[in-house]
């Protein structure tokens, strides 16, 4: 019990040691991505080591554990997800009779993220904070250090770019 009073890398780097590939295998079944269920691993451990000092009964880590795993991938959908939506939305209108959107290829993607690194920098932070981090333009704009309103015109702007960036390869 004393040595949770203090934890120290020793402590945590035990925790680590027995637990993470149990923890690794959990998040490999929830997510079926090798390099995602290291990653969720990883950031389940640093959430973890500043709370070892609340933990009561060190039984109790391995569910814990699980438990912060399981959110954390829960969270990684969920974002998906809420990407997912709105690029759906997005595109309801460039959506082509031969049903080029109807399932996202990896070309589409790979199309995707080459036109966003064509975006400005303050294009497409703001794009990323507003839709891939799902924060207000308020929470967006405090993080750019500007208005909110410059956060709608740089997201109106980027994503009309981005329109036109795509249609014009799907031609």
């Amino acid at each position: 019990m004393d040595r949770l009073a203090a934890p120290d890398t020793g402590r945590l780097g035990e925790l680590y040691v027995r637990h993470a590939d149990d923890a690794v295998r959990l998040a490999y079944l929830l997510t079926g991505d090798r390099a995602l269920a290291e990653d969720i691993v990883q950031d389940a451990f640093v959430r973890l080591a500043g709370r070892l000092v609340h933990l009561r009964d060190p039984g109790a880590f391995d569910a814990y554990l699980r438990r912060t795993v399981t959110n954390l991938s829960n969270s990684h959908f969920r974002r998906k997800r809420v990407e997912r939506a709105y690029l759906a939305h997005a595109r309801g209108s460039t959506a082509t009779q031969e049903g080029r959107w109807a399932d996202p290829s990896l070309e589409d993607r790979d199309l995707l993220w080459q036109a966003l690194g064509r975006l400005s920098r303050r294009q497409r932070v703001a794009i990323v904070l507003r839709f891939y981090e799902d924060l207000s333009e308020r929470e967006v704009a405090e993080i750019l250090n500007c208005r909110p309103g410059t956060v709608k015109s740089l997201v109106s702007r980027g994503l009309e770019t981005l329109r036109n960036e795509i249609e014009g390869e799907g031609r």
